[in-house]
């Protein structure tokens, strides 16, 4: 398990994020459509996953639009926004703000918190994800992991983007 903290306050996670160079775990999330998005689904293509506890949380929704932002430049790459918000929540937010370069994927039927350790196991956030950030070669393999430490913090975007 990690500890992370939440506004100072230690929680705990139910693992460990993969580590670079580890293959990444399979998973199966929900898109806003309510189709589904795996990993096998992403084959071929670099993949940035920003997890994070809710799209309705000030500094989940500035990662979202950031990495909207930086995402329109890079090549062969798709930005994967999840928590376990409902798709309804983010279909809600996207549109609202004009999110078009990313995809957003519920975990809500999925083990995707356990698989990548990164569920919250005590705490308020108990049962939502913690705040990291995954990136994966073309073959699905870790370039780069962050959890960050305090919840209320943004990730470290340059270092998710400088290994790509």
């Amino acid at each position: 398990m990690a500890t992370v903290t939440l506004k100072g306050n230690p929680i705990e996670t139910v693992g460990t994020l993969p580590q670079p160079g580890a293959a990444a775990p399979a998973f199966t999330l929900v898109k806003t459509d309510l189709s589904e998005l795996s990993l096998a689904d992403l084959a071929g293509k670099r993949v940035v996953l920003n997890i994070f506890p809710s799209v309705d949380t000030p500094t989940c929704a500035t990662s979202v639009r950031t990495f909207n932002e930086k995402a329109a430049s890079l090549d062969n790459t798709v930005v994967v926004c999840i928590s376990a918000d409902l798709p309804f929540a983010f279909a809600r937010f996207c549109g609202a703000e004009g999110i078009a370069n990313v995809e957003s994927a519920s975990g809500f039927r999925s083990s995707f918190g356990e698989d990548y350790g990164l569920t919250f196991s005590t705490g308020p956030l108990k049962g939502l994800y913690s705040r990291s950030v995954v990136v994966l070669d073309e073959a699905g393999n870790v370039l780069h992991s962050e959890q960050v430490a305090e919840t209320a913090d943004e990730p470290d975007y340059e270092a998710a983007l400088a290994v790509l």
